[in-house]
C-alpha cells in the first residue's frame, strides 16, 4: 500500500475517546487503553502540519433510550458533564480542537459523529476533503460515522492500528473493518502515513 502525505483537506477525526469507554468506565472497551499512545501520535503528526482535528464524543441526557434502565441494549454511559463523558486524561488534545457532542437527545442514538450535529458543517467550512478515522468503537460509533462520511463524498481513512471494538459478538469489529472497506473507506496504520 502507498503511503498517504498528510495535505491541505485533509482532517484528522477521533472518535469518542471517553472515560467510560475506556478501562473502568461503564462501557469499557477491550485494550482501548493501548490506543492513546497511537491517537496522540497521529493528533501530533497532524497539529504540525497544520491540518485540523476533531473529537466526536457522547453527551448523553440521564434518561438516553440507549440506556439498560430506559430499555435500551447499554449501560448508563457519557451522561453530559460527568465524569465519565470526559476525554481521556492521557490524550494529548490540541487547544485548537474541535469538539462535536453527539446523542444529546433522549431519543436519538447518535452512533454517528454526523447524527444531528453541525459536523458536516464544520468540515465544509475548513474546506476537508479527506477524513482520516481513529477511536472507539470500531463497530458501533466509528463504523456509523465513517459509512455516513462515505455516503457524503469524503475520501475516509480508517486509522486501524487506533481504534478497537465492543466485539457484543465475536468478530463485529473484523465485519465491521470489512464493511467499511467494502463501501469504499481505506484501512491503513502509522506506517502509511506521512
Amino acid at each position: 500500500m502507498k503511503t498517504e502525505r498528510i495535505t491541505a483537506g485533509d482532517a484528522l477525526l477521533v472518535v469518542d475517546v471517553q472515560n467510560d469507554f475506556l478501562p473502568g468506565g461503564s462501557l469499557a472497551v477491550s485494550g482501548s487503553e493501548r490506543i492513546l499512545p497511537v491517537i496522540n501520535r497521529y493528533i501530533e503528526k497532524f497539529r504540525a502540519l497544520g491540518c485540523p482535528v476533531y473529537l466526536t464524543r457522547d453527551w448523553h441526557p440521564f434518561d438516553h433510550a440507549s440506556f439498560r434502565n430506559q430499555g435500551g441494549p447499554w449501560p448508563v454511559h457519557c451522561v453530559a458533564d460527568t465524569p465519565g463523558a470526559g476525554f481521556s486524561a492521557a490524550l494529548a488534545l490540541p487547544e485548537t480542537a474541535q469538539v462535536i457532542s453527539k446523542g444529546v437527545w433522549r431519543e436519538s442514538e447518535g452512533y454517528s459523529g454526523f447524527d444531528s450535529t453541525d459536523l458536516q458543517a464544520r468540515l465544509e467550512c475548513a474546506g476537508i476533503r479527506r477524513l482520516f478515522v481513529a477511536g472507539l468503537a470500531t463497530d458501533y460509533c466509528v463504523l456509523n460515522t465513517v459509512l455516513d462520511a462515505l455516503k457524503r463524498g469524503y475520501a475516509v481513512f480508517l486509522l486501524q492500528d487506533a481504534v478497537r471494538a465492543v466485539d457484543v459478538a465475536p468478530g463485529d469489529g473484523d465485519k465491521a473493518l470489512q464493511t467499511m472497506r467494502r463501501l469504499g473507506a481505506f484501512l491503513i496504520d502509522e506506517g502509511h502515513l506521512a
